[in-house]
Protein backbone atom coordinates (compact mmCIF):
# COMPACT_ATOMS: atom_id res chain seq x y z
CA UNK A 1 0.00 0.00 0.00
CA UNK A 2 1.57 3.48 -0.93
CA UNK A 3 1.76 5.72 1.60
CA UNK A 4 0.25 8.93 2.34
CA UNK A 5 1.99 12.20 1.60
CA UNK A 6 1.86 12.74 5.25
CA UNK A 7 3.48 9.26 6.10
CA UNK A 8 5.88 10.20 3.87
CA UNK A 9 6.84 13.12 4.51
CA UNK A 10 7.06 12.31 8.39
CA UNK A 11 9.14 9.12 6.97
CA UNK A 12 11.54 11.64 5.35
CA UNK A 13 11.92 13.92 8.37
CA UNK A 14 12.33 10.60 10.78
CA UNK A 15 15.17 9.31 8.22
CA UNK A 16 16.68 13.22 8.11
CA UNK A 17 17.01 13.17 12.27
CA UNK A 18 18.40 9.74 11.85
CA UNK A 19 20.77 10.75 9.27
CA UNK A 20 21.85 13.87 10.86
CA UNK A 21 22.66 12.35 14.15
CA UNK A 22 24.76 10.08 12.29
CA UNK A 23 26.82 12.12 10.47
CA UNK A 24 26.94 14.34 13.76
CA UNK A 25 28.65 11.66 15.99
CA UNK A 26 30.97 10.79 13.40
CA UNK A 27 31.68 14.34 12.83
CA UNK A 28 32.96 14.48 16.40
CA UNK A 29 34.72 11.27 16.42
CA UNK A 30 36.45 11.54 13.46
CA UNK A 31 36.89 15.06 12.40
CA UNK A 32 36.74 16.52 16.25
CA UNK A 33 39.05 13.32 17.64
CA UNK A 34 36.63 12.90 20.49
CA UNK A 35 36.94 9.23 21.61
CA UNK A 36 33.13 7.54 22.09
CA UNK A 37 32.80 6.62 25.68
CA UNK A 38 30.59 3.15 26.16
CA UNK A 39 27.44 4.74 26.76
CA UNK A 40 28.54 6.74 23.11
CA UNK A 41 28.65 3.37 21.81
CA UNK A 42 25.40 2.08 22.69
CA UNK A 43 23.65 4.95 21.65
CA UNK A 44 25.43 5.17 18.26
CA UNK A 45 24.44 1.24 18.13
CA UNK A 46 20.84 2.26 18.07
CA UNK A 47 20.86 5.24 16.00
CA UNK A 48 23.10 4.33 12.77
CA UNK A 49 20.51 1.36 11.79
CA UNK A 50 17.47 3.94 11.80
CA UNK A 51 19.40 5.55 8.85
CA UNK A 52 19.00 1.99 7.04
CA UNK A 53 15.54 1.08 8.36
CA UNK A 54 13.83 4.31 7.85
CA UNK A 55 15.43 4.53 4.74
CA UNK A 56 14.03 1.05 3.57
CA UNK A 57 10.60 2.09 4.71
CA UNK A 58 10.65 5.46 2.55
CA UNK A 59 12.07 3.37 -0.78
CA UNK A 60 9.38 0.72 -0.31
CA UNK A 61 6.80 2.73 0.79
CA UNK A 62 6.19 0.44 3.52
CA UNK A 63 5.54 2.10 7.16
CA UNK A 64 5.34 -1.12 9.25
CA UNK A 65 9.44 -1.74 8.01
CA UNK A 66 10.06 1.39 10.23
CA UNK A 67 8.50 0.08 13.41
CA UNK A 68 11.83 -0.72 14.61
CA UNK A 69 13.14 2.90 14.59
CA UNK A 70 10.02 3.33 17.95
CA UNK A 71 11.81 0.60 20.02
CA UNK A 72 15.60 1.59 19.18
CA UNK A 73 14.72 5.52 19.95
CA UNK A 74 12.55 4.35 23.05
CA UNK A 75 15.63 2.53 24.44
CA UNK A 76 17.95 5.14 23.09
CA UNK A 77 16.25 7.99 25.42
CA UNK A 78 16.81 6.15 28.02
CA UNK A 79 20.81 5.35 27.54
CA UNK A 80 20.79 9.25 26.92
CA UNK A 81 19.01 10.42 29.80
CA UNK A 82 21.17 8.01 31.92
CA UNK A 83 24.50 8.89 30.15
CA UNK A 84 23.01 12.76 30.47
CA UNK A 85 22.90 12.41 34.25
CA UNK A 86 26.26 11.16 34.85
CA UNK A 87 27.48 14.07 33.15
CA UNK A 88 25.07 16.51 35.21
CA UNK A 89 23.68 15.18 37.99
CA UNK A 90 26.76 15.53 41.01
CA UNK A 91 26.22 12.08 42.88
CA UNK A 92 25.83 10.38 39.60
CA UNK A 93 28.69 12.10 38.22
CA UNK A 94 31.18 11.04 40.73
CA UNK A 95 29.81 7.68 40.56
CA UNK A 96 29.98 7.37 36.64
CA UNK A 97 33.83 7.84 36.53
CA UNK A 98 35.30 4.81 34.02
CA UNK A 99 32.90 3.10 31.54
CA UNK A 100 35.65 1.67 29.78
CA UNK A 101 39.24 3.65 28.14
CA UNK A 102 37.09 7.00 28.26
CA UNK A 103 34.35 8.31 31.40
CA UNK A 104 31.42 8.52 30.51
CA UNK A 105 30.66 12.00 32.25
CA UNK A 106 33.69 13.28 30.43
CA UNK A 107 31.73 16.36 28.60
CA UNK A 108 33.69 17.14 25.47
CA UNK A 109 31.22 19.41 24.54
CA UNK A 110 29.17 21.78 26.34
CA UNK A 111 27.58 24.39 25.04
CA UNK A 112 25.35 26.91 26.82
CA UNK A 113 26.45 24.69 29.95
CA UNK A 114 23.41 22.35 29.28
CA UNK A 115 23.77 21.21 25.43
CA UNK A 116 26.07 17.90 25.96
CA UNK A 117 26.74 15.13 23.19
CA UNK A 118 24.29 12.72 25.14
CA UNK A 119 21.62 15.85 25.22
CA UNK A 120 21.98 15.74 21.32
CA UNK A 121 21.56 12.32 21.28
CA UNK A 122 18.68 12.29 23.26
CA UNK A 123 16.69 15.02 21.51
CA UNK A 124 17.29 13.07 18.12
CA UNK A 125 15.96 10.05 19.54
CA UNK A 126 12.90 11.99 20.93
CA UNK A 127 12.27 13.60 17.67
CA UNK A 128 12.23 10.17 15.98
CA UNK A 129 9.95 8.94 18.71
CA UNK A 130 7.97 11.84 18.45
CA UNK A 131 6.97 11.50 14.90
CA UNK A 132 6.71 7.66 14.79
CA UNK A 133 4.18 8.09 16.72
CA UNK A 134 2.61 10.47 14.53
CA UNK A 135 3.28 8.04 11.86
CA UNK A 136 1.34 5.20 13.24
CA UNK A 137 -1.12 7.34 15.29
CA UNK A 138 -4.81 6.54 13.69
Amino acid sequence: MRLSKKQETILLLMWTQSLLATLGSLFYSEIMGYIPCELCWIQRILMYPQVIIIGLALIKQNKSIAIPAVWLSGIGILVSIYHYGLQKVPFLQNAGGMCGEVPCNLQYVNYFNFITIPFLAGIAFAIILILSILLYKR
